[in-house]
């Protein structure tokens, strides 16, 4: 029993060294699908893909991930927006918050008891 335990142990360390030299190093996957019918090209698919750590893809100069403003801190501000507009755009809202919340608080008109 103790034998199969041992084995889990030592294929789980295997898969960790595994990954651990690909995040590292880096792979990549290639390839390339191609539809035809009677000799017409109907759909051509390229596949490339790469699996690397943060650390290597940056090394490798790829940080697309730096500049995409759905993934940085800056996603909640779209890009060019004009700093003007945001801020009309912020006063518009609380003014209509305020008048909204005067038109709930005062009494009905025309309603008599």
């Amino acid at each position: 029993m103790n034998d199969g335990k041992m084995e889990h142990s030592l294929n789980a360390t295997n898969l960790a060294d595994i990954l651990e030299r690909v995040l590292d190093k880096g792979i990549v996957i290639a390839g390339d699908v191609t539809i035809s019918l009677v000799g017409v090209e109907l759909l051509n698919i390229k596949l490339r893909l790469l699996i690397a750590s943060v650390d290597k893809a940056m090394e490798m100069g790829i940080n697309w991930w730096a500049h995409d403003p759905y993934l940085t801190a800056g996603a909640h501000t779209p890009a060019g927006a004009d700093p003007a507009m945001l801020e009309r755009m912020d006063r518009l809202e609380a003014a209509l918050a305020t008048a909204l919340a005067a038109k709930q608080t005062a009494p009905a008109k025309g309603h008599s008891s």
